[in-house]
């Protein structure tokens, strides 16, 4: 089975930024899709940013216009750069593959996940 991990997390202020990135991350001719999740404390994990098999791209829309998610097969890799980094983006950021067909923003149909990177934005 594939391992991700993730790296590229930290501490930052408020409007800076940060790249994730998750080795490990192909898309295979089994993969659905690919994504970037978080899980605040006290809260349930959401979709930040998702790509799909075909190369569509979705966002949650608190994350719009900030960041982007990008896949490269040829280096096995998925990044997410965030800008203009917020306090409410504070948060453990996982990312995850499917093997299964359906919503990619949801967490149940992903069956690979990383051990999760934090990252502190700061006000």
């Amino acid at each position: 089975q594939v391992q991700l991990v993730e790296s590229g997390g930290g501490s930052v202020q408020a409007g800076g930024s940060l790249r994730l990135s998750c080795a490990g991350s192909r898309f295979t001719s089994s993969t659905y899709c690919m994504g970037w999740f978080r899980q605040a404390p006290g809260k349930e994990r959401e979709g930040v940013a998702t790509i799909d098999r075909d190369g569509t791209t979705r966002y949650i829309g608190s994350v719009k216009g900030r960041f982007t998610i990008s896949q490269d097969n040829a280096k096995n890799s998925l990044s997410l750069q965030m800008n203009s980094l917020k306090p409410e983006d504070t948060a453990i950021y996982y990312c995850a593959a499917s093997q299964t067909a359906g919503n990619c923003y949801l967490p149940n149909i992903y069956n690979t996940w990383g051990q999760g990177t934090q990252v502190t934005v700061s006000s």
